[in-house]
């Protein structure tokens, strides 16, 4: 489902047959004002998306931007006007504001852990801890707070689990079944896979054939000694358990990526407010 699709269901389910308290209470052919206020700090994402919304309810309306995603935001910063039929306005408005508030947080959690990186050869990932059928969204979040994405789903990467390795019947044959998939089906995939211990990490580098090693619930002190034996032949990612209070640490210790997936799942919606001014 694309954005425009979602937007357009997402409206349907607030809309149903029609906002009866706007279309009772505004008189008709009337014309109106709105400005989109910050009310707390953050980072920006979701603008685009507001347009959207507004347009598709009423493409009559004009959308002005002042503020691009991405961007810091500060109290009383004016993101966005828009105006015309101030019933398709505050028919648009929820939708807008709950796309854009859960943006903005995702944005500015994952600025808050990007910046604890700083001067380090590390990249912060998200995982594929979203909500369902706004996973695109979300992970555009991400991005505008400078953080990368991970996979987007189950279809670009082979990422070899736990529950993987199980079922599998051990880590020899997960390995060499998913390289027999990527050769059959004559796939572009990379693959990594997820380790929980220095057995099982030493069990991969004797098999090898990966792309990367997901270190998962390393203390950053074995991490570090992870990394060491790994020695540059494949990538590394850190994962399980990491905070902000702890992210630089766990960066510290040479691992190329860290995957957080608090990013998307554990989120404080930005607080923004669309104030009539017409």
């Amino acid at each position: 489902m694309n954005i425009d699709e979602i937007i357009e269901k997402a409206l349907r389910e607030d809309i149903g047959e029609g906002d009866h308290t706007s279309l009772a209470t505004i008189p008709a052919n009337t014309f109106s004002k709105a400005q989109l206020i910050v009310k707390e700090n953050g980072i920006l994402a979701g603008v685009n998306i507001a347009q959207k919304v507004f347009q598709k309810s009423d493409p009559t309306l004009n959308f002005k931007i002042f503020i691009a995603d991405g961007t810091a935001i500060y109290k009383k910063d004016i993101v966005f006007e828009v105006e015309g039929n101030p019933v398709s306005i505050l028919s648009s408005e929820r939708l807008a504001l709950n796309f854009m508030q859960r943006m903005s947080g995702i944005a500015t959690f994952t600025r808050k852990l990007s910046d604890l990186l700083k001067g380090l050869d590390c990249k912060l990932l998200d995982t594929r801890k979203t909500t369902p059928l706004l996973r695109e969204l979300e992970k555009y979040a991400v991005r505008m707070g400078g953080g990368e994405n991970h996979r987007m789903g189950l279809y670009d990467m082979i990422m070899i689990k736990d529950n993987h390795i199980d079922f599998a019947g051990g880590i020899k044959n997960a390995i060499t079944s998913a390289q027999a998939y990527i050769k059959k089906y004559n796939k572009n995939l990379k693959i990594e896979i997820e380790v929980r211990n220095f057995n099982e990490l030493r069990e991969v580098l004797n098999i090898g054939g990966v792309d990367r090693i997901m270190l998962d619930n390393f203390t950053p002190a074995d991490l570090k000694e992870a990394v060491k034996i790994i020695g540059g032949k494949y990538e590394t990612e850190a994962s399980g358990g990491i905070i902000s209070e702890t992210i630089r640490s766990f960066a510290e210790t040479g691992v190329d990526y860290i995957s957080v997936g608090a990013l998307t799942h554990q989120i404080k919606s930005l607080d923004l407010s669309l104030v009539a001014t017409k």
